[in-house]
């Protein structure tokens, strides 16, 4: 399994080792002892799971304190852009965005630290993703910044999302006040 650093403290790209033959394959998504020697020592305590169609785009969200969450994402079919911005005013990337395309070809995976915003655009029918979460669900502390923000400018490569109805009236990042 390789953990690669993003240029983002705490943000980390993964491949994991996958053997593969006449029968499949198979692979490790989660390996305790050997994130925590990449200094990843979380404690999942919820798993989601959502299905959608090609050009879904999901995001920004993240979840205030006390309830941020870590999150280990990954494609179980299909493909995703997937997309953070850092919320953590004290590290240097605060406010910018990092991009990474996970697939369920590639079996690649994201490691998201709590005080990111966290979005994603499905580009194939029928995709699975799947979040590893180190906090619970909780309605009261969720929010998001809009994914079209024109300060963060992120390149989604499509202008035109199927987005929820909270995401097209999610607040710009100029107007949140970032607890992290």
């Amino acid at each position: 399994m390789k953990i690669i650093e993003t240029g983002f403290k705490g943000l980390f790209a993964i491949e994991p080792a996958v053997f593969e033959d006449n029968r499949g394959y198979f692979f490790e998504s989660w390996n305790k002892d050997k994130f925590s020697k990449a200094g990843l020592n979380e404690n999942f305590l919820q798993d989601n799971q959502s299905l959608s169609g090609a050009n879904v785009l999901r995001g920004l969200h993240f979840q205030l304190p006390p309830w941020e969450q870590g999150k280990l994402v990954r494609v179980i079919t299909g493909a995703v852009i997937d997309v953070v911005v850092d919320l953590r005013k004290a590290e240097p990337t605060f406010g910018q965005h990092f991009k990474y395309k996970i697939t369920a070809a590639e079996k690649n995976m994201l490691w998201i630290p709590p005080g990111f915003a966290h979005g994603f655009l499905t580009l194939e029918e029928n995709t699975i993703f799947f979040y590893k979460c180190t906090q619970v669900y909780n309605r009261e502390s969720e929010t998001s910044i809009a994914w079209f923000d024109p300060d963060l400018n992120i390149d989604w490569g499509t202008t035109e999302p199927l987005v929820s109805e909270k995401d097209k009236v999610a607040p710009l990042f100029r107007d949140f006040k970032s607890p992290f």
